[in-house]
């Protein structure tokens, strides 16, 4: 009996210190690779849109992690004590900012406060080039401005080289590369836009997400909520909107792959009671990217995909 608990106790020792020695290999190899700058930034975002952003101008230098999944909207999103807890740990913050994280306020003026690196990716922003609904409300949809978008990839990229300078270089060539994908997808929607009859390049969304998008393609936005999809749904609206449509003879509206259906669906009975059809020509990609499923990933899948269900709905 004797021997068998000496034996557990020395097999115990020799656990114990296999482990110890693992965890100090593992704190010796993390701090050589701080030493030799080759830790990768932790990089921790809020919308889909700013995670596919990081990891295109981070690349390998990077982690990014992202508290909003496919189809989450960030105006209604309360961040966790899970969420903060992520935020506590990483290296940098990127939101967006202009209100679009408005019930996460406070989250990130305790970090700043806590001297976390934080960027507000708006702030790279023209603020004469921003859309003000009302004094204190602008509208937080920049990155369906491709060239507002590409400022903001410009802005974290400065901030990246900032925190890094020794790969400085590389993170300037990957927003180098990925400023010629914008400008290629710039083309690429005006080709499909300019598809579009001019007198049906009339686009009806559930809430006001796509003016800039609008301004820059030339598509004349009309929804049923403002900017935020916090804002009130009034039978007037749906009822002004239904007049509209019937005057203006519209094809298609849409639906946002981040709102109910069911304010779009009530359009479109309003629209037939007043003796007229119009059809629902999709879904589009509003505040969040798509997913792999449907090969939308990416900003400028995404992007691509909504240009494509507008023009083959309005065309």
């Amino acid at each position: 009996m004797k021997k068998n608990f000496k034996f557990v106790i020395m097999f115990g020792l020799m656990i114990f210190a296999l482990i110890t020695c693992g965890n100090k290999q593992e704190d010796a190899k993390d701090a050589a690779q701080s030493a030799n700058g080759d830790k990768k930034i932790k990089i921790v975002t809020t919308t889909t849109m700013l995670a596919d952003l990081s990891r295109v101008i981070g690349g390998d230098k990077v982690e990014v992690e992202g508290l909003m999944g496919e189809g989450v909207d960030p105006h209604l999103y309360t961040a966790s004590a899970g969420d903060v807890d992520k935020l506590s740990k990483a290296d940098l913050i990127v939101y967006g900012g202009l209100h679009l994280e408005g019930k996460m306020t406070e989250v990130f003026e305790n970090m700043a406060a806590q001297k976390k690196a934080i960027l507000n990716v708006g702030d790279a922003l023209d603020k004469s080039q921003i859309t003000m609904q009302d004094a204190n409300t602008p509208d937080p949809h920049v990155w369906f401005n491709t060239e507002f978008w590409g400022k903001e990839a410009e802005a974290l990229t400065a901030k990246l080289s900032e925190m890094d300078p020794k790969n400085a270089d590389y993170y300037k060539q990957n927003y180098e590369k990925y400023k010629t994908e914008l400008a290629e997808l710039t083309e690429y929607v005006k080709g499909r836009i300019n598809e579009i009859p001019e007198k049906s390049r009339v686009l009806v969304t559930a809430h006001d997400a796509f003016g800039y998008f609008g301004k820059q393609f030339g598509l004349e936005v009309k929804a049923i909520q403002g900017v935020s999809t916090d804002s009130e749904t009034g039978t007037k609206n749906i009822s002004d909107l239904a007049n509209f449509i019937v005057e203006r003879d519209i094809k298609a509206i849409f639906v946002e792959s981040s709102v109910p259906k069911k304010s779009i669906e009530a359009l479109q009975e309003a629209v037939k009671a007043k003796g007229k059809e119009v059809k629902i020509g999709g879904e589009l990609y509003s505040d969040s990217l798509g997913d792999k499923e449907h090969d939308t990933e990416s900003y400028i899948k995404t992007v691509k995909a909504n240009a494509d269900t507008i023009a083959n709905a309005l065309k």
